[in-house]
């Protein structure tokens, strides 16, 4: 892929290649300049307080301005749900999306305590992951994993605890509200 991207890819001042393109060891840290580990699409995820569904986020389920508002949203998201072929031989799926919310309880494993996901190990199916397991996703969820980690252990609770209970949600919230951690999508109707 690297020599046909450097000899043959198509720019578009009608050139071919980019034969300035090349690994990067100074970047990567690496003496080859390729990645220190394979990237992962899709790694395990938590059995989850609250587990995200098609039925939360499909386009054809909820409509074009459908939203499933969530109580304990931490952050939002948007993207396609697509998945990939995979070695059983199913096809692509590509299936639309609204934009979603992220629930704390998504974050939240439903008995496992001391431990939170901080990126697309939260949880989700295997449909709605493909929507759920993209870089801007997987940073509100890193970033909100750290913010709650260090929230519960200012105010000795547990993260099940703020999850649960209202009052204790809602003074997690005004930490992400201070931090400029979008919550909720506007919406869209415009009312």
């Amino acid at each position: 892929v690297l020599y046909w991207l450097q000899t043959e890819a198509p720019r578009t001042d009608g050139g071919t290649g980019f034969p300035g393109l090349r690994p990067r060891p100074d970047v990567t840290g690496t003496r080859d300049g390729l990645a220190k580990a394979a990237y992962v699409r899709e790694s395990r995820r938590i059995k989850a307080v609250t587990t995200v569904t098609e039925h939360d986020v499909s386009i054809d389920l909820l409509g074009p301005y459908g939203r499933t508002r969530h109580r304990d949203s931490v952050g939002v998201g948007n993207y396609r749900i697509d998945l990939h072929p995979s070695t059983g031989g199913d096809g692509y799926v590509d299936i639309g999306s609204v934009p979603f919310e992220i629930p704390l309880g998504a974050l939240v494993p439903r008995r496992v305590r001391n431990l939170l996901p901080a990126g697309k190990n939260l949880g989700t199916t295997h449909i709605t992951n493909g929507c759920y397991r993209l870089h801007p996703v997987e940073w509100n969820v890193g970033e909100v994993a750290g913010a709650l980690a260090a929230h519960c252990l200012a105010e000795d609770v547990e993260p099940h605890q703020v999850q649960a209970e209202d009052k204790r949600f809602e003074e997690f919230a005004g930490v992400l509200d201070r931090d400029g951690v979008q919550r909720h999508w506007p919406d869209v109707r415009g009312y």
